[in-house]
């Protein structure tokens, strides 16, 4: 009767690791398809541009990947995130921007790139009044950048999500509705290749961010954020890891909610 039960358990055993392998085959397969679509802003061609002309904004979206990057959009990447992320990260700024440095230029980094269209009025005549605006400066060829998203096919927790790494705008563009029209955007894109969840990093400091992704958007601070795998250990670190979810595994497991 012993010898039945450890078969019983070593065959159990088996069955379990093998569907535990089969699952991982599946999400691999889902990440690795997702990845080799070079540009996810074909599926959906009304998202492709953005137009507020009351407000002074039009533009329209370009995809992008990491290991492609021009010099110019380099720089300008480096540029912005400087301009935007510098005060949030306060002393850890140096640390961190040469991280960012690296994680820009990746095979895996996705972008969307946000261009002004050539038939609009100049964001920035509409901005001159508007002390706090400020333009990085596009120095490359074709239409200004005034902000980019870039995004990554990626598993948490077993569950296959877009996590957005940064997603940064010029601030003559921003308080237009262009960024929640960017979210919205990525959870399509998300949903379209089968992801269960978008994902990000906000800075603690960055009330504004925050406010944007938990209240407008209502992302929810995700089980693998320090302040809920250890709220103590969550004290002493400076962001939170938020997360929206599309099913009830992503949920059970990166919001710990049933």
């Amino acid at each position: 009767m012993e010898g039945k039960r450890l078969q019983s358990s070593s065959k159990e055993k088996k069955i379990k690791r093998k569907e535990v392998l089969e699952k991982k085959k599946v999400i691999d397969e889902i990440i690795k398809k997702a990845a080799a679509l070079k540009d996810h802003l074909a599926s959906f061609p009304p998202f492709c541009k953005y137009d507020r002309n009351g407000l002074g904004l039009s533009v329209y979206l370009e995809s992008g990947s990491g290991d492609q990057l021009s010099s110019p959009a380099k720089t300008y990447i480096q540029k912005l995130l400087k301009v935007n992320m510098e005060g949030p990260y306060g002393s850890e700024w140096p640390s961190e921007e040469k991280v960012k440095r690296r994680e820009m230029v990746s095979h895996e980094a996705r972008y969307i790139f946000v261009r002004e269209s050539p038939n609009a009025t100049s964001i920035e005549n509409f901005s001159k009044s508007d002390e706090e605006a400020t333009r990085t400066g596009w120095a490359g060829d074709g239409d200004p950048l005034v902000g980019f998203v870039h995004y990554r096919f990626i598993v948490e927790e077993d569950v296959p999500v877009i996590y957005v790494y940064e997603l940064q705008l010029e601030s003559c563009a921003q308080g237009k509705g262009l960024g929640k029209f960017l979210m919205q955007l990525i959870e399509l894109i998300a949903r379209k290749n089968q992801m269960g969840a978008v994902m990000l990093t906000v800075q603690k400091s960055n009330v504004l961010a925050m406010t944007f992704y938990t209240s407008k958007l209502r992302y929810v601070i995700s089980t693998i954020s320090p302040s809920r795998v250890d709220p103590l250990i969550g004290a002493e670190k400076s962001y939170e890891i938020l997360c929206k979810t599309f099913d009830s595994e992503a949920k059970a497991r990166l919001e710990g909610t049933d």
